[in-house]
């Protein structure tokens, strides 16, 4: 489960009602919501709650690097809260579903210092591509 909340309240990050449903929508395991799916369930707890609003907290989020923004090819972003805890993504060619998966090895150990072209490489992101059952 993704302690998303508990990191914010940490951070001390001013939790208003709006924010705190954002978090809460976002929070738990192999969550990877698209900014539109946050607002329609943030909506259900709160409806008083706009669309930019979800957006500007997801924005927040993402800079205060509390929550990813993950990328699919001709799809929406979607934010993944799991953001401290080292992971790759497996995201399904036909209907888009992203889950977290956790390989063994060490990515930025396994690139060889001559594939490096001089770059002092911090960080890696891997994102396998295939059919979830429900596609295949």
């Amino acid at each position: 489960m993704s302690d998303l909340l508990g990191r914010l309240r940490g951070r001390g990050w001013r939790m208003t009602s709006q924010r705190r449903v954002v978090a809460e929508v976002l929070d738990g395991d192999h969550v990877h919501l698209t900014a539109d799916e946050v607002h329609l369930r943030a909506a259900e707890r709160l409806p008083e709650i706009s669309r930019a609003t979800v957006y500007n907290t997801l924005g927040e989020l993402v800079a205060l690097g509390e929550v990813l923004e993950v990328s699919t090819v001709g799809r929406a972003k979607r934010y993944d809260p799991n953001a401290r805890n080292p992971h790759q993504h497996l995201v399904c060619s036909g209907c888009g579903t992203v889950r977290d998966v956790h390989p063994v090895g060490n990515a930025i150990g396994d690139l060889p210092e001559e594939e490096r072209f001089g770059f002092a490489v911090g960080s890696v992101e891997i994102t396998y591509r295939g059919l979830c059952p429900g596609c295949a």
